[in-house]
Order: C-alpha cells, then sequence, then structure tokens
C-alpha cells in the first residue's frame, strides 16, 4: 500500500503493530532511558536520519526513538525477507515515511533504499543508519557512477554479478544522465555513518584502507554491547526460532553442521547443543578453531561433514561456504540455512542453474530443491537470514543494547563530526549501555572502594578495562 511519501503491505495492520511495538518497549530499557534524558533536549533536531535495517517491531522503538530525538526520519529494510508488516504500517501510520514489505523484489528493494535516502527537495541525509552497508554501498557506487560518467560521457559497462548487484547497477545507470551530480551532493551532505552488521563493518574498512570512503563511520558492531550480545545472545535464540518456524524439526538427535565460530557462530552452536544436536564446527581461523575445540566441538571441514550433517548454517560473513556441488552431495533432506547477513553464503545461483534440478515451494520461505538422483534439501529463506525471513529476528531486549549503541554513536557523530575514517564508540559508553540493562534484570552491582579503585588503576565510576581487553 503506497501513500503519499511511504510504501507498505498493508496499513490496516497499524493497530497490531502498534500492540507488538508496546509489548517490545517494556523489554527495550536502553532506547526508552535515552527517550527519558534526551527527550526534551532533542539532540537530533534539525538532521535528516535515513535508515537501512531490517524493518522488524524492535527496529520500529528504535525510529520512533529516533523522532523523540528530533530526528526527520526515513527508512528502508536491509533485507527482502525481514520486514514486519504490521511494524511497517504502524510507523507508516504515525506520519514516518518508511518503504518495506515482506518480499521485495531485488529491484523493488533498491527502490526501496533509494527513496529512504532521498528526503524532499532532492536532499539526501545528514545521518545514516546502516545495517550490512547498503545505504553506504548505494551512494559510493552511485558517486563513483556519476565520476566516470562525468569524465567520458558515458556509464562503464555493469560488471557481471549477483541478481542483487545487478539490480543495483540498473538503478544507479537509469537516473544518472538526468541527475548526473545527484550522489555527489548526497555525499557531500552525509555527516556520517553507523554501522550495525559485521558485513557492513568489513566494506567501511575496505573502502578506508582503499582510500575510497566518502564520510566518517562509526563502527557499532564492534561495540562489546552489540557483538557479545547481539550477535551471541541474539543469534542463540533466534537461529532456532527461524528453524522450527519453518520446518517443525526435532533437532535433538541430529548432526549440525555451523560454519564460522565468531561471535554469531558461538551462539549458533551453544543454541544447537541446548537442543540436544551433535554439533561441528568448520573455521579458516586457528584461534576460533581452537576455542570451538576447547567447548567440546568438532572441528571439520564441509566436505567432511556432508555425509553426516543433517542441518547446515553459515554464519561466516564470506562468499561461497556452501557451494553448489555440496548441495549435490547433502543426505537426503538436509536442511540448509544462513544466519550471516548477506546471501552469498550460499551458492544460490548455481543451486538453481543445475541441470535437472526441480524446486518446490513449500510454504513461504522454505523451498524444497530435488536432485536429479532424487535426493532433496530444504533451502530456507532463499539463502538470506534464516532468523528474519523465517522468524523475527533477535529478542528485544538484545536489540535494545544494539540500537542505544546506534543512537549514541549518531549523537558522537553530530557532536564530534571527526574527520572521514571508521571509528568505534568509547568503552565509558559501552559500559553505559550495559548498565542502563541491568535495572530490569534486577542485577546489582558491586562498587568499588577508593582504594581498591586506586589499587586496580581505575576510576571507582568507569571505564573498568582497557581499551584491548577481550571479553
Amino acid at each position: 500500500m503506497a501513500g503519499s511519501d511511504f510504501k507498505v503491505a498493508d496499513l490496516s495492520l497499524a493497530p497490531l503493530g502498534r500492540r507488538r511495538i508496546e509489548m517490545a518497549e517494556r523489554e527495550m530499557p536502553g532506547l526508552m532511558s535515552l527517550r527519558s534524558k534526551y527527550g526534551s533536549s532533542k539532540p537530533l533536531s534539525g538532521h535528516r536520519v535515513s535508515g537501512s535495517l531490517h524493518m522488524t517491531t524492535e527496529t520500529a522503538v528504535l525510529i520512533e526513538t529516533l523522532v523523540e530525538l528530533g530526528a526527520d526520519v526515513r527508512w528502508a529494510s536491509c533485507n527482502i525477507f525481514s520486514t514486519q508488516d504490521d511494524a511497517a504500517a504502524a510507523v507508516a501510520s504515525k506520519g514516518v515515511p518508511v518503504f518495506a514489505w515482506k518480499g521485495e523484489t531485488a529491484e523493488e528493494y533498491w527502490w526501496c533504499t533509494r527513496r529512504a535516502l532521498t528526503f524532499p527537495g532532492g536532499v539526501g541525509p545528514d545521518l545514516i543508519v546502516d545495517d550490512g552497508g547498503d545505504a553506504t554501498l548505494m551512494i559510493h557506487l552511485g558517486w563513483e557512477m556519476e565520476e566516470a560518467f562525468a569524465k567520458t560521457g558515458s556509464i562503464p559497462a555493469a560488471s557481471a554479478g549477483s541478481k542483487d548487484e545487478a539490480a543495483l547497477d540498473a538503478n544507479l545507470r537509469e537516473a544518472v544522465p538526468s541527475s548526473p551530480s545527484f550522489w555527489h551532493s548526497v555525499a557531500g551532505g552525509v555527516i556520517g555513518v553507523s554501522e550495525e552488521t559485521t558485513t557492513g563493518v568489513h566494506r567501511l574498512y575496505q573502502r578506508e584502507s582503499a582510500g575510497r570512503l566518502l564520510f566518517p563511520a562509526y563502527n557499532v558492531n564492534d561495540s562489546v554491547t552489540k557483538s557479545k550480545f547481539d550477535n551471541t545472545y541474539g543469534c542463540r535464540e533466534s537461529l532456532p526460532d527461524g528453524i522450527k518456524r519453518a520446518t517443525d524439526v526435532m533437532v535433538a538427535g541430529k548432526t549440525v553442521l555451523v560454519c564460522g565460530y565468531g561471535e554469531v557462530g558461538k551462539g549458533c552452536c551453544q543454541s544447537m547443543r541446548a537442543f540436544g544436536a551433535r554439533v561441528l564446527v568448520t573455521e579458516i581461523d586457528p584461534i576460533c578453531a581452537l576455542q570451538a575445540v576447547m567447548e567440546g566441538y568438532e572441528v571439520t571441514t564441509v566436505e567432511d561433514a556432508l555425509l553426516e550433517a543433517n542441518i547446515f548454517v553459515t554464519a561466516t560473513g564470506n562468499r561461497d561456504v556452501i557451494t553448489a556441488a555440496h548441495m549435490a552431495a547433502m543426505k537426503d533432506q538436509a536442511i540448509v540455512c544462513n544466519i550471516g547477513h548477506f546471501d552469498n553464503e550460499i551458492q544460490m545461483d548455481a543451486l538453481e542453474a543445475l541441470p535437472g534440478i526441480v524446486r518446490q515451494n513449500i510454504k513461504p520461505q522454505v523451498d524444497r530443491y530435488v536432485f536429479p538422483d532424487g535426493h532433496c534439501v530444504y533451502i530456507l529463506a532463499e539463502g538470506r537470514l534464516v532468523n528474519l525471513g523465517c522468524a523475527t529476528g533477535h529478542p528485544s531486549f538484545v536489540m535494545s543494547n544494539s540500537f542505544t549503541n546506534q543512537c549514541m554513536a549518531l549523537m558522537a557523530l553530530l557532536e564530534e563530526r571527526p574527520a572521514i575514517g571508521v571509528y568505534r564508540l568509547p568503552k565509558k559508553l559501552d559500559e553505559e549501555v550495559a548498565r542502563l540493562h541491568l535495572g530490569q534484570l534486577g542485577v546489582k552491582l558491586t562498587r568499588l572502594t577508593p582504594e581498591q579503585a586506586s589499587y586496580i588503576g581505575v576510576d571507582a565510576e568507569g571505564p573498568y578495562k582497557p581499551d584491548h581487553y577481550r571479553y
């Protein structure tokens, strides 16, 4: 359903979305504390904020917190399957331009992203909340395409890539001749971006290293209260939620292969073992591999696990982790899913191109692929985020940690106006985010005496650990 400045699936879902938002608010003490602390001073007043982040109930609480802090907000989802349509409707009904619905095509996805980045009058955002880096990517690639067009009068031929990359290229290519300086104008007005997830942070550091980053960025992902909580504890609960809603399979007694033992993989392994599964792990990093072994997991390779595993979970942030050849060699009825940000961890295009392969849709975001020899595998959420495609993502409480960091990063960008680069929030703020969530859990912190603080060389009010400390 499209309005004058929004597009969602069904605006009549707004009352349901509002009830769920009200429930989530009680589980998001960090964001609600920011509203109480900054609602009157409105530190974001007069600033335009574009968001490219899963349009869920929890994100609705983030959006309305940004509005409460004074921001002019526009929003799109960062995944074609992750939008909760009732949440999108509830936010749109309050007058916030939202461009998101569950089941977007790749072309629609980039249209939504462009709309979220374009404010009335054709101006761009001052600040960006990004998750995976797609909003940042669109601005940078548009800027680069305009540079080439200004120099040669033509747009370079598109390079071969995924369907998503082709859709982005087509979106940018269509508009450059008629608006050849639009992305330069947008990039020039961006004060900074706060990036939510590992993959988006990798993109930022790559651009910074190559000297191709156009504006400052805060790496929210590596705040301890994000990476150790959202990535580990969030995935520990949302992975099984996605698998169970999609398949109703019993995990106990099964063999599960988790590809990657970073913060996300650790949470996935914990949940699968808690359900009674035998858990195998793949890793490229000897330190992570040693950690996995010390936790009692078997470390192997995808190839060696093909005839053992019943469920495959990718959690690496890399590409081509499970190939079409791997899936052709899996056990009959194997379940394959991804909890990394992008869908290229599983070779979906190559799978669909295999001769004789037959795709059978079971229900939304659950597909059976039958091979010529008769065996089949089940692919969840078309290889995209299983916890958001097949369920509703992380619980509200853990997302309050992440989103409180996002708000603090935006305020820091406005206050500090840093030079182009990638920055992290100071540990003092990290500790404050944690502190905001303790009361709801009934936690009582022990306080250092002045003598104790002096003995270990810290301030009694924190921060308590040096920057190099690894929790």
